[in-house]
Formats: structure tokens, C-alpha cells, sequence
């Protein structure tokens, strides 16, 4: 079987870590941890389980991995972050995969979301597909600060699954948002693309569209709602901060 090397970016994840990399040691030959100089457990917990850790202040989602793909060893990467586990079918579709042989750079997942102890089966939320097993030697994550992915065209995506602990709360949830629009605005604030007054309200109300009627949100009761509300008012956030950033440039969002 193809070597393949584990890789997580790490901040005070004590709480998530260690079923991370148990489940990445399951196929992996090694496993690299990038820490973010976390003031918990994290570091001691991924060195108890073996892996390699290195300390790196946060550059960014997509540098942050970038610099975690420069210090593995094999050519093939599996990428989770710390809140994300291998289920049992995608243990087995790795394993099962000729890597030395592969027409693709780059294998995507579908990953299970879950929510107040649930899998959310509805909205943008499943299937939930990310690139995770790519090899480096082809292709690299972008260098976005959020929302980077590993950039190849020679991708395919597998039917097997990846498990998410993906938000504690709605609180949690709208924290995050917030986070996340904001570093969408700053990532595109020196971009071409101009945004009008009419992109937020847009742009809101095709993602709730989208999440509540294409995507089953009406199916998912409560959770389906407010996860379809929750993610119209994140593409709101995207484009009303993109669009103060360009009428008044300095916000203060940076």
C-alpha cells in the first residue's frame, strides 16, 4: 500500500484531537501537527499519540496547511482538521485505493455534519463533499485565510464518509459566520470584483433558497430553518463587509 502522511492544523483542540489522529493512524504511515501555539492539552496529547508536532503561528487556513504539507514525508496527504474523524467506509475505500497508480491528484469525501448531537442530513450541509486525500507532489491547498481547498483537476469524489463535529451551538455557529465573513471581505478587498448595494440582500436570499427548498431544509425541522436562516445571513455578511470594505476602505475589519 501507498504510504500516505496525516496532517491536522491545531488551536486548543485537547477536545477533538485525540479521535482525529486514532482515526488518521488508521491508514496513515505518519502524522504531522501543525499547532497554533495552543495553551491546552493539544500538543501533549497529539506527541502521546505520536505524531509530529510543529509550532507555527496562525498564517491562515490555506498557509497554515501549506506550511503542514511541507513537512510530510510522503508523497500522498490525508487532511482532516481536528474536529473531523474517519468513518469505517472511508478507512476501507483508502485502503483499498491504488495510489501509485491513480488517474486523480485528489479524492473527496462526503462529510457528515453534526448538530446538537445529530447528523444533519439536509441543506448545504450533506453531501457535504471536501477534498481530503491529494498528493502533494501535484497539487496544494489555495492560500486562502478561510474556506481553502486543495486546488486540482484531476479530482474525483468517493461515496464514503467523514464525521464533523462541526458547531457547538447556534451561538457557536453565528460566531464562526461572523469570522468567516469577515475574512471573505478582507480576502477579496483588493480583488477587481465590485459589489453593488444589491449583492448582501442577493445573495441572502438565494442562499436561503437554496439551503430551505433545493436542499431539504423544510424536511429538517427547526435545525433546517435556522441552519438555512443562519447561512443566508453568512452570505449577507460576506457581501455587506466586501461592500463597506470598497465604499469606505478602512473598517477596521483587519
Amino acid at each position: 500500500m501507498t504510504k500516505i502522511s496525516g496532517l491536522v492544523i491545531t488551536y486548543n483542540e485537547a477536545k477533538h484531537i485525540r479521535a482525529c489522529l486514532e482515526s488518521l493512524w488508521q491508514v496513515c504511515d505518519e502524522v504531522i501537527v501543525i499547532d497554533s501555539l495552543s495553551s491546552d492539552d493539544t500538543v501533549a496529547i497529539a506527541t502521546e499519540l505520536g505524531a509530529k508536532v510543529y509550532s507555527q503561528a496562525f498564517l491562515g487556513y490555506g498557509p497554515q496547511k501549506n506550511y503542514g504539507v511541507d513537512h510530510c514525508q510522503h508523497a500522498w496527504v490525508l487532511s482532516l482538521d481536528a474536529d473531523e474523524r474517519l468513518e469505517a467506509d472511508a478507512i476501507s475505500d483508502i485502503q483499498a485505493l491504488d495510489l501509485a497508480n491513480s488517474a486523480y491528484d485528489t479524492y473527496a469525501f462526503r462529510r457528515k455534519n453534526l448538530f446538537h448531537d445529530k447528523w444533519i442530513r439536509c441543506t448545504s450541509w450533506y453531501p457535504d463533499h471536501v477534498r481530503r486525500l491529494f498528493n502533494r507532489e501535484k497539487v496544494r491547498f489555495s492560500n486562502a485565510q478561510c474556506h481553502e481547498k486543495v486546488e486540482s483537476t484531476a479530482h474525483t469524489a468517493l461515496k464514503s464518509h467523514i464525521r464533523h463535529y462541526s458547531y457547538t451551538n447556534y451561538h457557536d455557529m453565528l460566531h464562526k459566520l461572523n469570522k468567516y465573513s469577515t475574512q471573505y471581505a478582507l480576502d477579496n478587498a483588493t480583488s477587481q470584483r465590485r459589489v453593488s448595494v444589491w449583492s448582501p440582500p442577493l445573495h441572502g436570499l438565494g442562499a436561503f433558497l437554496k439551503n430551505y427548498l433545493l436542499k431539504g431544509g423544510i424536511g429538517c425541522g427547526f435545525d433546517g430553518f435556522t441552519i438555512s436562516l443562519l447561512n443566508a445571513l453568512g452570505s449577507y455578511l460576506k457581501y455587506a463587509k466586501l461592500l463597506e470594505i470598497q465604499r469606505y476602505k478602512n473598517t477596521g475589519l483587519g
